[in-house]
């Protein structure tokens, strides 16, 4: 839900224009009327053109992303490869002060693997999903709310299903920050179109994940275990939005999200 006061503060040459009808709308209770806001925001520009759309996810990429957890009160940095064609993704987790990284790898086929790696403290778990990576159009049908600045650049922002709120830059079409409904916030410090993650290290779940043990610790930390779920739950919920445009049942929607 997006406050009006957010609608001033965007570019007065490409902000959306409301009927003063709508404006009325706010004066209901819940968020009907701000729902009918951002629906009218969705269809039409300051030009009367037709409001963008977002750029589809390149097929391969790498992104550089500064992740500030507030609903753990963490940050993190994390690697993104997006590997499309060849049905797979990484995400290589670095904790503040942790000294081991965490790989989240990712199938096409459901699987994924959350693994250390190392001499030290090796843990292992493999997940199955309903659906596989993250599609490169998981984006299509998403709202239009205008524009707005993040992270000191002029961006297009749109949301989808009270889950994601994506900011892109006007300029370049690069993803600037992507913010979820829980609180998770990720900001693109490098966005690198095409590029490939060669090291097969990093896509090989190593032999201890397939012998039953789960690696040298048989029992991740509970910090450890927290940061898999977690993940494991966003790849779940990203996954399903793109290819059903919807979310499983039990979706808690983000409420009074401030642009």
């Amino acid at each position: 839900v997006v406050p009006l006061s957010s609608y001033r503060t965007m570019s007065n040459r490409r902000t959306p224009k409301l009927p003063l009808i709508l404006l009325l709308f706010t004066c209901l209770p819940d968020n009907r009327g701000m729902a009918a806001v951002a629906a009218a925001a969705a269809t039409a520009t300051a030009d009367g053109e037709q409001a963008p759309t977002p750029a589809r996810w390149p097929e391969q990429f790498h992104a550089l992303l500064y992740t500030n957890l507030s609903n753990f009160g963490k940050i993190r940095v994390d690697d993104l490869w997006y590997d499309w064609p060849n049905g797979r993704s990484v995400l290589i987790v670095q904790q503040q002060l942790w000294e081991e990284l965490l790989y989240d790898v990712e199938w096409d086929n459901g699987t994924s693997f959350y693994y250390t790696l190392g001499s030290g403290n090796r843990t292992c778990r493999q997940m199955r999903f309903p659906v596989g990576i993250v599609r490169p159009d998981f984006l299509e049908g998403s709202t239009y709310l205008g524009r707005t600045r993040a992270d000191g650049f002029l961006c297009h922002l749109w949301q989808k299903a009270d889950f994601i709120w994506y900011y892109q830059d006007v300029a370049t079409g690069r993803p600037v920050r992507w913010d979820f409904y829980d609180g998770i916030s990720m900001h693109v410090m490098r966005f690198e179109v095409g590029a490939v993650l060669a090291d097969p290290r990093c896509w090989q779940a190593p032999a201890y994940c397939f012998d039953g043990d789960g690696g040298d610790n048989r029992s991740s930390s509970g910090r450890r275990e927290a940061e898999e779920g977690g993940l494991a739950e966003l790849h779940r919920r990203l996954s399903l939005l793109g290819r059903h445009g919807e979310l499983p049942d039990g979706h808690t929607p983000h409420s009074g999200h401030v642009i």
